[in-house]
């Protein structure tokens, strides 16, 4: 009988970011990077192989990743092993991460509602399959939707070989600004002067200028979809009626998910969950070992039948984690039933927050970590600082004044609130100010957020309890003890991969402009 052997890391805390399909996976590439004849792989070996990982191929180039590497390391004739490889792969991974959220942040309906053009003539049937849409899809549908009307006739199906001779970007343009556009552009054989050509053009229209005649030509992939982009060039509106409260916490879990560091991207909650896959992946890092990938189906699959199975198998493994699951089906994720998939996707976070507060104390025999411990250690923080302020409960309408966490936020690091900034919170303008500030001190600190300010101000319990469980683990980790009746944790007890040094507050506070995802996932790198 053989014996497997996985890809051991001496990190605990790299080794977690990673599965054993993907560590061998890069073991395997990085191998591979080493010349012939050469006893080490060096730093200059490593462009060619780091370009074409997942991830990273999409929106860095092979001189990009080069650039990034020489900065980091200036002698890029030095040895490098595979365990400080992982390092500068998966901060190039959140790079690229970084890049292609800021490029596609705006493109939904919300924002561009000029998108909605696209499903104008089909009574609204496409409308929610354009919802549902990725991004980057959505800008392929709206970049053919325009060339169909000026009479081109292949489909652009990606940004790269399609899109390399510039003939598809001189059409895109004689649709948008006829005025502006010459039938030169169209008619020139020359990839390169039409490509010189349709850059020139899109100046005039005030297009922001990501790429270069020869990235056109070249076919980039990453700066074709940063083009493309910049031609849709309009402008934000309000809310639309719409929106609901549940998209608040589909943006947290989303951000939630995204920080976790699992293979899969999520970027529409709601459609990205319906195949099980994803699902199936956030259990295995919350819970691993759970899962029986032998039995699991990986997108995309065509099979309806292969999704419920996954789905499934989501549900049993809940069950097994006491997630309360009556009369919820594998095949309700796959119709995408919103309330089951929110309070699923609830259950699954708070008992990743639970389990991360229990590792603090694992050395103990106490009873598991509940939302009661909680609540009483804000309470008792607040109360040994010498304030007053006291809520019941997560429910606690007294929380929307926002003052009760601004003390627990002092309590736990004492000059990291300004008082002068903070409201009586009298009002619905103060009290949005206090929520925002409250925000701004927890991210200061390396907490990670996920919620907005509306969530303090209306209470909503289950962000308030995973705001008030974040500062309870920063502040576990930062003194190194867990008090209790009877019972403390010592500094030594703390696994060492958790511990947050100045780097990380630095590294958080530069990325305050992101969403909270990916100031989670930086601070998880860093960790």
């Amino acid at each position: 009988m053989s014996t497997f052997f996985g890809v051991l890391v001496s990190d605990p805390g790299l080794q977690s970011q990673f599965t054993q399909v993907q560590l061998r996976t890069l073991k395997t590439k990085f191998v591979s990077a080493k010349r012939p004849g050469a006893d080490h792989v060096t730093i200059k070996d490593l462009p060619p192989v780091m370009e074409k990982l997942r991830g990273i191929h999409e929106v860095l180039s092979e001189e990009e990743v080069s650039k990034f590497l020489s900065e980091t390391y200036p002698d890029m004739n030095q040895s490098i092993e595979f365990e400080p490889f992982l390092k500068p792969h998966l901060v190039l991974g959140l790079l690229s991460q970084i890049i292609k959220i800021q490029l596609l942040a705006d493109l939904n309906l919300k924002k561009t509602p000029q998108l909605a053009e696209l499903v104008a003539d089909d009574n609204g049937k496409g409308a929610e399959e354009l919802i549902t849409l990725a991004p980057d899809k959505m800008l392929l549908k709206w970049m053919n939707f325009h060339l169909k009307k000026a009479g081109y006739k292949k489909t652009v199906t990606n940004f790269s070989t399609d899109v390399k001779d510039g003939e598809a970007y001189a059409y895109l343009l004689s649709a948008l600004a006829p005025e502006h556009s010459s039938k030169t552009m169209i008619e020139t054989t020359d990839p390169k002067e039409r490509a010189k050509k349709v850059l020139e053009t899109a100046e005039k229209l005030e297009c922001t200028r990501y790429v270069t005649p020869k990235d056109i030509v070249e076919g980039s992939a990453n700066l074709n979809l940063a083009n493309g982009l910049s031609t849709t060039n309009v402008a934000p509106v309000e809310d639309t009626p719409d929106d609901v409260e549940a998209s608040r916490e589909e943006r947290a879990f989303r951000l939630w998910i995204n920080s976790l560091g699992i293979a899969t991207y999520v970027n529409n909650l709601f459609e990205d969950v319906r195949t099980g896959w994803v699902l199936l992946e956030v259990l295995d890092k919350i819970s691993p070992g759970s899962v029986n990938w032998k039995q699991a189906s990986k997108p995309p699959i065509i099979m309806p039948f292969r999704k419920v199975e996954n789905c499934n198998q989501v549900i049993k493994i809940g069950k097994e984690l006491n997630f309360s699951l009556v009369n919820v089906a594998g095949n309700d994720f796959v119709q995408g039933n919103k309330k089951l998939i929110l309070a699923f996707l609830w259950q699954l976070m708070r008992t990743s927050i639970l389990q991360l507060l229990k590792n603090l104390r694992s050395h103990s025999k106490e009873k598991e970590m509940t939302d009661a411990d909680i609540l009483i250690w804000a309470n008792n923080k607040v109360k040994e600082s010498g304030k007053t302020s006291r809520i019941e409960s997560f429910k606690d309408k007294s929380i929307a004044d926002g003052v009760f966490f601004l003390e627990l936020l002092s309590a736990v690091q004492s000059r990291v609130v300004d008082w002068s900034l903070v409201k009586k919170g009298e009002d619905e303008e103060e009290k949005k100010l206090n929520a925002t500030y409250i925000i701004s001190v927890a991210r200061k600190l390396g907490c990670t957020v996920f919620l907005l300010p509306e969530d303090i101000m209306e209470v909503n319990p289950k962000m308030i309890l995973t705001l008030t469980a974040t500062i309870m683990y920063w502040s576990l980790q930062r003194q190194g003890n867990y008090q209790s009746p009877g019972q403390s944790v010592s500094r030594e007890a703390l696994p060492e991969e958790e511990e947050i040094d100045e780097e990380d507050e630095e590294v958080e506070e530069e990325e305050e402009d992101f969403e909270g995802g990916i100031e989670d996932g930086v601070s998880n790198l860093t960790t």
